[in-house]
């Protein structure tokens, strides 16, 4: 008599509990092919990262001598290109209270904020993605850095050109998100204003799967730039810069990535309707053997924590 059982309830309970390993809310998986990753162990990632750049950048401020002469070596830059714009551009768009509360609110809400809650969104979501923009974004900003200590620049607001700081006299708030001590004032080149909301827009048009939200990724970056612009935060030159920067950064990421066939995100297609699922965990069991009592054979689950194993990664292996 044949009797397909996989043995004693016991020892098939260990057997389920050694394949799945890991306790089931401790890693954040968007698809079944994706990587997976740990929301706790990225969050602390991100949060250092973050920390070390701000200290950085006010441990690297340049003298104001120097920011100022950088600064004026931009204005050459973008009169002899025809593209020194700014105080015009101020004068003529900048003098409502209505339009400088709009671009200051962007200015403060529109980063931070948008940063955080699309990173959160991509990790729970699209984690290839994710994993895309947080490297881009460290990339840059050590390159960034780099740029700050050696090439500081004077903003407009503080390069004697006449343009007013609608930040400093319109709004508290981004003294709030971003305090003193964590701001460097001769940081203008490159804008990572620019370049950062350029990564969020890249990474939401990817992943995006309706028009509407793709032409809100796209748009991102754009009002940023005439927001830095005209709230006399960033040059022409700077928000160019650091769209280059960024935009670079995605790209090696991108290639980086593709050459780690377990970081990409395979896609999924949808099941047609009224299909047979195939999420669930494949059946063993044996042949019925010649005059075998049917009744006597009960067929085993394999736990899905070891289907697909091949297909999860460690979080340890998607760390650049």
């Amino acid at each position: 008599m044949l009797i397909v059982n996989g043995g004693p309830p016991s020892t098939r309970r260990d057997r389920s509990s050694a394949a799945v390993g890991r306790p089931r809310g401790s890693v954040i998986a968007a698809h079944r092919h994706g990587p997976r990753i740990r929301l706790s162990r990225q969050i602390a990632i991100i949060a250092v990262a973050l920390t070390a750049y701000n200290l950085a950048r006010v441990v690297t401020e340049g003298t104001f001598q120097d920011a100022l002469r950088n600064a004026h070596r931009i204005i050459d830059v973008e009169k002899l290109f025809g593209i020194y714009r700014e105080q015009a551009l101020q004068a003529a768009l900048a003098t409502s209270p209505v339009v400088t509360t709009i671009l200051n609110g962007f200015y403060i809400w529109g980063y931070w904020p948008v940063i955080g809650v699309t990173l959160f969104w991509l990790a729970r979501r699209h984690p290839a993605t994710y994993l895309r923009l947080r490297n881009s974004m460290i990339m840059s900003c050590a390159i960034g850095l780099v740029v700050f200590v050696l090439f500081p620049v004077a903003p407009p607001r503080l390069a004697g050109l006449g343009m007013i700081d609608t930040l400093t006299l319109g709004s508290d708030a981004k003294r709030a998100l971003q305090p003193v001590m964590f701001t460097n004032q001769y940081a203008a080149m490159p804008s990572l204003h620019v370049g950062w909301e350029l990564l969020i827009g890249l990474a939401i048009f990817a992943v995006a799967s309706r028009p509407l939200v793709r032409v809100l990724g796209l748009a991102l970056p754009v009002a940023m730039f005439v927001t830095v612009v005209l709230t006399a935060n960033h040059y022409v030159v700077d928000a160019v810069a650091g769209a280059a920067l960024t935009g670079t950064c995605w790209f090696v990421a991108g290639r980086w990535q593709s050459r780690r066939p377990r970081l990409r995100l395979a896609p999924v297609s949808p099941a047609p309707a009224g299909a047979a699922r195939t999420d669930r965990a494949p059946v063993s069991q044996a042949p019925i053997g010649a005059g075998a009592p049917v009744g006597l054979l009960r067929p085993r689950r394999i736990p899905m924590a070891s289907v697909g194993a091949h297909d999860s990664t460690p979080d340890d292996e998607l760390v650049a």
